[in-house]
């Protein structure tokens, strides 16, 4: 006897089964944005029962949620150089990494963010609040060492300052922020808030064969 049920449908989650499950999430998004997307459809495309998925996240908030959080490449959390300019260097790096990903679907949530309060909820928990908390301890070790005054009034505005370039470069530019442009605008805006010096310009390129 052949068996009915569909061979690709599958009971184990692996890890790798999961991000299949994000993978649906995210192209489900960047397609028909938040308000369309189902657990039904996502569970469709990822041959999975929607059962599967209401286990393992409950709501469609939190799985999207979730899926956004895997699709973030680099964690600030682990980022520490030994100084705040290094940091927020650093961290302008890895926001840029995933700049161009992050803003469609930014873009593909579009009103939701802010009329759904059980996404709102969800996506602080987990995206907001880990990259919150990580500016925060940059902060602190940055006045342990020194470097600024505790209360400095700048550091309250740079994950806002950050986040916020990377997301309006695409609007007002059409391209979006990389890593060069979120690193020069570290130098030449937060850096200067902050009273620590931006990094030295690169010596001009010689001619080898011209005489200094």
């Amino acid at each position: 006897m052949t068996s009915t049920a569909p061979a690709a449908r599958r009971s184990k989650i692996t890890p790798e089964r999961v991000q299949e499950f994000y993978d649906a999430v995210l192209d489900q998004l960047r397609e028909h944005g938040y308000e369309a997307l189902t657990m039904e459809g996502v569970a469709a495309r990822a041959c999975c029962g929607k059962s599967t998925l209401y286990r393992q996240w409950k709501t469609k908030p939190q799985l999207v949620a979730a899926a956004l959080r895997a699709n973030r490449q680099g964690t600030l959390a682990a980022v520490d150089t030994g100084t705040l300019a290094g940091d927020l260097r650093e961290a302008a790096r890895i926001a840029a990494g995933s700049s161009g990903r992050d803003t469609r679907l930014t873009q593909a949530l579009g009103h939701a963010v802010l009329s759904d309060e059980e996404l709102q909820a969800a996506l602080r928990e987990a995206l907001v609040e880990p990259e919150l908390a990580a500016f925060d301890a940059m902060v602190a070790r940055a006045v342990a060492r020194g470097e600024i005054a505790a209360g400095h009034p700048a550091t309250e505005f740079l994950p806002a300052q950050l986040m916020g370039v990377m997301r309006i470069r695409p609007v007002l530019e059409g391209r979006y922020a990389d890593a060069d442009y979120l690193v020069r605008f570290v130098d030449a805006a937060l850096l200067p808030a902050l009273g620590l010096a931006p990094a030295p310009a690169p010596a001009p390129d010689r001619d080898p064969d011209r005489t200094p």
